[in-house]
């Protein structure tokens, strides 16, 4: 029998909730900045502040789907606690937070679903196959489909990796440029040397962007002043315009670059990073443009809830 089943993702950058109901329908979709990547990736430890601002948005969350009616759940982290020796202290207490056993997906789980929740509903173009790019803050992830397998990789980078470790939070200098986009370079070559079948779809690729720096790009080429996911979900951002906002965010401090409509506070300080991701991997696979989406890891998590193969899925 359907019941409303929830998702949270306990991010590098942000916290999300998604809540589904019988139909299918989302009820409830919540996002808030809680940086628990913070200095994870100096110290290897996830940090007290840090942690605790989770805590108190996974409480929150669990009030939402407490009077929501949830009935199956489940409850994700991703790269800053993957990557933190402290890991099992923050899984038990997000379990008690939300009356939900946490858990760790791995890079390669975190590409299915980005790319199954990314992807359900849409119709591919003849002769191209869809790559999803999901830049989080401690990692980015690449999935598509190859002969009706996803193929994905994890990269360890992410906005807030890539600020921490090399480009800085103000107007970054040449360079501080010079070492951030090494820093991609040679990651992005990395991966695509372990899964050296990426490579078939270079040229022949439908981009879909997901995550906080697509949607506050969009945000920010519609000066979309306040978050509305019907202007910002399935819209068309062209290579140049990804390079426009690049170029101008970066001779900005962060609070010049919180005076632009569309900029979603707690990104302007990691956002110029997000974009040179982008466009590394738009210029890669030779991508003139991409299409954002705002269905991503959570949809995916939801999406097998309902169907009931999340064999880590946790009643109530």
């Amino acid at each position: 029998m359907p019941e409303v089943v929830a998702a949270i993702d306990c991010g590098s950058n942000s916290t999300r909730l998604l809540v589904v109901d019988e139909t299918g329908r989302s009820i409830i979709r919540e996002m808030r900045i809680t940086r628990l990547g913070e200095g994870v990736d100096a110290s290897r430890l996830l940090q007290a502040d840090a942690m605790e601002r989770t805590f108190s948005t996974l409480r929150d969350y669990r009030e939402l789907m407490t009077k929501a009616g949830v009935g199956l759940a489940r409850v994700v982290a991703t790269s800053a606690v993957r990557d933190a020796f402290n890991q099992g202290e923050f899984l038990q207490e997000a379990s008690r937070s939300t009356g939900i056993a946490a858990e760790v997906l791995s890079g390669d789980d975190e590409a299915f679903y980005s790319y199954t929740g990314a992807t359900a509903g849409l119709q591919e173009v003849p002769s191209r196959t869809f790559l999803i790019v999901d830049i989080g803050g401690g990692s980015t992830e690449l999935a598509t489909m190859i002969n009706d397998e996803i193929v994905g990789v994890s990269m360890q980078i992410g906005c807030v990796r890539v600020t921490e470790r090399a480009l800085g939070k103000e107007a970054p200098t040449p360079s501080r440029e010079k070492a951030a986009r090494s820093m991609i370079h040679d990651e992005l070559s990395r991966v695509l040397t372990l899964e050296p079948r990426l490579d078939q779809i270079v040229g022949s690729t439908q981009l879909l962007g997901l995550a906080g720096t697509v949607a506050t790009l969009v945000q920010l080429t519609k000066a979309v002043a306040e978050y509305d996911r019907d202007l910002v979900h399935h819209q068309i951002v062209g290579r140049e315009q990804v390079n426009e906002w690049r170029l101008t965010l970066e001779r900005e401090s962060p609070a010049e670059r919180l005076k632009h409509p569309g900029m979603t506070p707690g990104r302007e300080d990691v956002l110029v990073s997000g974009l040179m991701i982008l466009e590394a991997v738009m210029d890669h696979f030779r991508v003139d443009e991409l299409l954002s989406s705002e269905n991503d890891i959570l949809d995916g998590l939801v999406l097998t809830l309902r169907a009931d193969s999340a064999p880590s899925s946790q009643n109530l």
